[in-house]
């Protein structure tokens, strides 16, 4: 049995951050991955803070932070960690093909698959909704038979947001692989990265395009980096601007490959099928976990740990009763402060947090975690096994997660 410096357990934004991050302090990393991550539900934006607590839109994200509420990860993380937490990620999709835009003092705009727009502070060059705004003219692409995207109602709620003085048309592609069912942004993306789908779907665009104009397409432009936006944009001789889209998020997954990429070129130990189970403690310091997945438990041993497993949605933390939060790796305190009448709001998209969103695991400032009481000396939370933040109502989910790696990895 080889013993690790780290071991980061859980494969989404948070965890695999944080096996980057440590490689490159010149530890030996082992990182525990379980099932698909959380990339296919991921925009794969770094949102880092797009609404304050009253819900009103925030002009420049790294000033806002400074003045969240005490309790939110950020203010355990700092400014000027977020601010490096972004310069490196930026690098490293830079260096993987797949750069993004974007500052810390300035939200970027993207357009959402039913035609609004979200804030947000790095996006891939392929979803700069910002360009919309001088746009003469914006020309939305429809596919026949994609499903959940209906091009008429993004045109309707685009055209209120951007304004009537612009001109608004629409294009359908047939992408002809309908099949007998609806077609998911993945198979189109699929079909997109062949060279045949690929000049069939400009084809079908060149008419429309022209000085002036952008194309609003959903998010379909391959499965792999930026290839094809970079080649579309140069074919049709203007603008294009992907949209988000409903799972499967083909950004998300772009994202996860370019960091899976990252995390190979570094030799970084990637266990799959590897669900961590328990763990052993040496007075306040673990000292291994266990994990495995069909096949018998396999002990891992390491001097420093972080964990990265997520919130209620991917199980990171459970709950059988109100105010009885679970960590089930470690045991760590978990903090979730409510009641049944407080958990959640009777309103999906409410003006208010969530109180279950809320719920995290107890740590002190530098992310160490805390257990029945006490300091775990050498185990660091990341992302959203954090407590103290909404990450859905701020849309600070993926800032919080790549701004917590970095310190975690950094100490």
């Amino acid at each position: 049995m080889s013993k690790s410096d780290v071991v980061v357990i859980g494969n989404g934004l948070a965890g695999l951050v944080s096996a980057l991050v440590s490689a490159d302090q010149g530890k030996k990393v082992t990182l525990l991955s379980y099932g698909a991550g959380t990339f296919p539900l991921n925009s794969g934006l770094i949102d880092v803070l797009g609404y304050d607590d009253a819900g009103k839109t925030v002009k420049n994200p790294i000033e806002a932070i400074a003045s969240v509420a005490d309790g939110h990860p950020y203010k355990k993380i700092g400014v000027d960690t977020v601010k490096e937490a972004l310069d490196y990620f930026k690098d490293i999709v830079k260096s993987e093909g797949m750069p993004y835009v974007g500052s810390a003092d300035q939200q970027q705009w993207v357009v959402t698959g039913v035609g609004t727009m979200k804030p947000t502070c790095l996006v891939p060059e392929s979803m700069q909704g910002n360009k919309c705004f001088n746009a003469g003219e914006v020309v939305l692409v429809g596919i026949k038979y994609l499903k959940d995207y209906y091009v008429e109602m993004v045109k309707e709620n685009l055209a209120e947001i951007l304004g009537k003085d612009k001109k608004y048309s629409v294009v359908e592609v047939d992408t002809k692989l309908q099949g007998g069912r609806d077609l998911t942004t993945r198979d189109v993306a699929v079909w997109m990265d062949t060279e045949a789908g690929y000049n069939d779907f400009v084809a079908q665009l060149k008419a429309q395009a022209g000085s002036g104009k952008v194309f609003v397409v959903p998010q379909v432009l391959g499965t792999k980096t930026n290839v094809v936006y970079s080649k579309i944009v140069k074919d049709l001789g203007c603008d294009v601007v992907e949209t988000t889209c409903m799972p499967p998020s083909i950004n998300g997954l772009r994202l996860r490959d370019v960091l899976l990429s990252a995390l190979k070129k570094r030799g970084i130990r990637v266990i799959e099928n590897a669900k961590a189970e328990d763990a052993e403690f040496s007075a306040n310091r673990a000292v291994s976990i266990k994990a495995g997945g069909e096949t018998r438990l396999q002990t891992y041993e390491a001097d420093k740990f972080i964990l990265a497993t997520g919130g209620f949605y991917s199980g990171g933390i459970t709950m059988r009763d109100f105010g009885e939060g679970k960590e089930g790796v470690f045991g760590c305190d978990v903090v979730t402060d409510c009641e049944e009448a407080t958990w959640a709001n009777k309103q999906l998209f409410s003006d208010k947090k969530q109180g279950f969103a809320l719920a995290g695991v107890k740590t002190y400032d530098d992310l160490r975690a805390i257990r029945a009481g006490g300091i775990i000396e050498n185990l660091y939370v990341v992302g959203r096994n954090l407590t103290g933040y909404d990450f859905c109502f701020e849309h600070s989910g993926n800032g919080v997660a790549l701004a917590s790696a970095f310190k975690a990895a950094k100490a």
